[in-house]
């Protein structure tokens, strides 16, 4: 079964060359000029992978983003942009946003961005369903709750445990501290962020050889964190 991949923009030239060199690419490819009709079509037929412009009249890339966002939460997504902002950057993978091509592009590298965006995410879905995680010197058995490093059972509170497992489970998937708070603590925790910051320094005291040159969790700064695949 083919791939699919939703392209998002109001340039209707783009669409079109997007439409025709990604088809030959053997994915089967929907276009469409706005936000709201990304949203109508994703309600009707759901892809695997949505090519989002940033800037569109009336709802713009983020928005449609974070909509697109709430009807699947692990929707790919990558953002289609004009804008080398940093802040841009920032506020995109804070809502998810997969990756980032900027224009003009270079279409080979954005056809090895797509594929390289739907393997990680093909990668989570097995994560996520497994009940057992296993990482070069680190083993995550969800069923009985515990974690081995390196031959070595090390003790983890339930909080730890979740948090590990729910970054563990979707590997280079970046967690900003609001979405781990909201995942984690079910919305009922109404303190700052710093408690995911305490969880997350504890965690690696108790998983990393070196805590302050982590391996396994890492920072993504002014965004959040992942669990990044060890070599």
């Amino acid at each position: 079964m083919r791939e699919k991949i939703l392209v998002v923009d109001d340039d209707v030239t783009s669409l079109e060359l997007l439409r025709l060199r990604l088809s030959k690419e053997g994915y089967e490819v929907y276009t469409v000029q706005s936000g709201e009709e990304a949203l109508q079509l994703c309600r009707q037929n759901m892809p695997d992978l949505v090519l989002l412009d940033l800037m569109m009249p009336g709802m713009d890339g983020f928005e449609t983003c974070r909509r697109l966002k709430n009807l699947k939460e692990e929707l790919a997504v990558i953002m289609l942009t004009a804008s080398t902002d940093d802040v841009d950057k920032v506020v995109g993978f804070k809502l998810g946003i997969d990756d980032y091509q900027t224009k003009p592009y270079n279409f080979t590298e954005l056809v090895l961005r797509i594929k390289a965006v739907l393997r990680r995410t093909r990668n989570s879905g097995r994560a996520e369903a497994a009940s057992v995680l296993e990482y070069p010197g680190l083993v995550i058995d969800r069923g009985r709750r515990s974690v081995t490093v390196k031959s070595q059972q090390v003790e983890l509170t339930p909080r730890e445990f979740d948090l590990l497992w729910l970054l563990a489970s979707h590997p280079n998937q970046v967690f900003s501290k609001q979405q781990l708070l909201d995942k984690l603590w079910d919305g009922a925790y109404f303190g700052d962020d710093n408690t995911v910051n305490v969880h997350i320094r504890r965690l690696r005291e108790k998983i990393e050889e070196n805590p302050s040159k982590p391996v396994y969790v890492k920072t993504v700064w002014g965004v959040g964190y992942k669990f990044d695949l060890p070599q």
